[in-house]
């Protein structure tokens, strides 16, 4: 099937790839975005670079930009690589004392969760791990799940806004609410957020958010922020210590000093993303708000190809996903570990598919499939009878 958004990305025609979630992939006009930036960095390093001449108001325009797409001061907004740099900013300078916990969910993001794991321990801190089911029925099921987890001992709460395994969307608006009548901070990990559901942090009002640029905004590679409410800004450092530590110059605020500096570093996929808003903002006639229906109408479609070919019911209801939607897969005729990656690897050789199967907290296999413009149905189509094949040939 002809999909007249495929042209915009340079993705490998031979093979479908279902996996945008993993790491993106950035349209033919950013990459050209960006490689103007990179020809006018190195035309005059220094003047492009150095904080104190012309790079400050460059990351101001952007961060105008950004504070717009999600709802937010720009002044409560720093730049990072990635929204695991950003997780790791807030747990590594939180004020744990020993006892404390920090609460996070069997389906946050591994590394982000090790992140967690890391920051606890130094201080002789706790990590509880609130348990979401999967399948699952209803939102009320996450917030009972973590609602359970909170004690009095509960400082600080980490939740996705959309689940990497398993894509759910949860209700953060209302665990945010949850955990401030309970005296705790919440940190959203909203990694698959920005781009493909709404974000207004406005209305949502954690206490720290981090989003990827490079996700569903289709921006370039190693580009993020991460919005901290300004009564934490004092608390929290960047992951790497540098001249803004004492050179309040370098920033607005002393926050914003510490983050538009940490030392040599690449800002170009930064200052691509005014490009990848707009281009993805006209992309289709509705603007965002259609792009984001369509690969939501999408990903559905895929997900009841998928869970027709295998004979399983809805593992999630359609209001809990966005544009990701992960399907269980049965643990006698897949197998074990080695079984999960053999699969995948047949999936991708033998079928030319790129897509994500893997063991959900190391006993469910699971497939997760994504959803972006350049997707047609037929790619799903095509891996839910690769998956008959497999399945079948493996079972005889």
């Amino acid at each position: 099937m002809s999909n007249p958004f495929r042209t915009h990305w340079r993705l490998n025609p031979d093979v479908d790839f279902l996996n945008h979630g993993s790491f993106g992939a950035t349209p033919i006009v950013v990459m050209e975005a960006q490689r103007a930036w990179m020809e006018r960095l190195e035309r005059d390093p220094i003047e492009f670079l150095g904080p104190e001449r012309a790079l400050l108001p460059k990351l101001d325009r952007v961060r105008d930009y950004i504070g717009r797409l999600v709802g937010a001061d720009p002044a409560d907004l720093a730049f990072v690589r990635n929204a695991t740099e950003g997780v790791n900013a807030v747990l590594r300078s939180f004020p744990f004392s020993p006892g404390d916990e920090v609460v996070i969910t069997n389906h946050g993001y591994n590394a982000c969760n090790n992140a967690a794991r890391y920051a606890a321990e130094r201080c002789g801190a706790v990590v509880s791990v609130a348990e979401l089911p999967f399948p699952i029925e209803s939102n009320a099921q996450v917030i009972e799940a973590i609602d359970a987890m909170l004690t009095s001992k509960t400082r600080l709460l980490l939740i996705d806004h959309v689940t990497s395994p398993t894509g759910l969307v949860l209700p953060v608006k209302g665990l945010i609410e949850l955990a401030r009548r309970r005296g705790v901070r919440v940190m959203v990990d909203g990694a698959h957020a920005p781009g493909m559901v709404p974000v207004d942090l406005s209305d949502l009002d954690p206490d720290y958010y981090t989003g990827n640029h490079h996700k569903w905004l289709c921006g370039p590679k190693t580009s993020g922020f991460l919005y901290v409410r300004r009564e934490w800004q004092h608390e929290v450092r960047p992951t790497t210590i540098s001249h803004g530590a004492n050179s309040p110059a370098l920033g607005r605020t002393p926050f914003l000093a510490e983050f538009n500096w940490v030392g040599t570093y690449d800002p170009t996929p930064i200052l691509s993303m005014p490009a990848a808003v707009e281009f993805l903002s006209v992309l289709k006639e509705g603007g965002f708000t259609q792009l984001m229906r369509d690969n939501h109408a999408l990903v559905l479609a895929g997900r009841h190809a998928l869970l027709d070919a295998l004979g399983c019911d809805l593992p999630a209801p359609a209001e809990m996903l966005g544009s990701l939607a992960s399907v269980p897969l049965s643990a006698e005729r897949v197998g074990d570990g080695d079984a999960v990656k053999r699969l995948q690897h047949r999936i991708y050789h033998e079928h030319a598919i790129e897509v994500p199967i893997f063991l959900l907290n190391g006993t469910l296999p699971c497939l997760r499939i994504s959803a972006q413009a350049y997707n047609s149905l037929d790619q799903y189509e095509r891996l839910a009878d690769a998956l008959r094949v497999c399945l079948d040939s493996k079972r005889s």
